[in-house]
């Protein structure tokens, strides 16, 4: 399945509903309110896109997502590395290690990472 297309607002507010779902859209209305200074209007607003675009679920009043945060952001790196570096992997690390300095734990996990592909390519 295609992940749909997540503008940053609606992934900043995709991030509330997946810390709280399933949630009833007026306690998201409330928590919208207090964390993006968002009205009524604009939170149902963007429900309401969501849900049609499958994002997401609104069930007698209780939202929840039809993607996890995992798919949407494999979904957005994915659109990074083909439209900024051609498809190429290597050259995204390789851009994104030039300007981010990362530490010994960083750098391990990466290389387990690394291996754990390896390992699932035999």
């Amino acid at each position: 399945m295609d992940v749909p297309k997540i503008f940053e607002s609606e992934y900043r507010f995709c991030l509330i509903l997946w810390a709280q779902e399933p949630i009833g859209s007026t306690a998201l209305v409330k928590l919208c309110k207090e964390q993006l200074g968002w009205s009524k209007a604009t939170t149902y607003t963007v429900i309401k896109r969501l849900s049609e675009r499958g994002v997401l679920k609104n069930e007698n009043a209780v939202v929840t997502s039809l993607v996890s945060k995992d798919e949407v952001q494999a979904a957005q790196v994915d659109e990074l590395v083909d439209k900024t570096f051609e498809g190429s992997l290597p050259a995204f690390l390789a851009a994104f290690g030039k300007h981010r300095r990362l530490n010994k734990a960083e750098v391990s996990e990466l290389r387990a990472l690394i291996d754990s592909f390896e390992e699932e390519g035999k």
